[in-house]
């Protein structure tokens, strides 16, 4: 699943692609906001980021479809 997230004060976002679910990502999230903590997730690679909860502007949680690969009749 592939996650967005703007950064106050930064004009790039950070774009990560985790294995969580829409679901973990949303508790992840509320809880750094909640508690002024930081937001901490692992791509699929095993690298983290870490992004203070005071400093996320916004976070975008893509769908948990997969992709289709492959031809298609037209």
């Amino acid at each position: 699943m592939e996650v967005t997230i703007g950064v106050k004060h930064l004009p790039r976002e950070l774009v990560i692609d985790t294995d969580l679910t829409a679901d973990e990502v949303a508790a992840a999230v509320a809880a750094a906001l909640k508690d002024e903590s930081t937001l901490e997730l692992k791509d699929l690679r095993g690298r983290r980021y870490v992004v203070p909860g005071a400093s996320v502007g916004y976070v975008e949680i893509g769908t948990e479809e997969t992709r289709r690969v492959g031809f298609g009749t037209i």
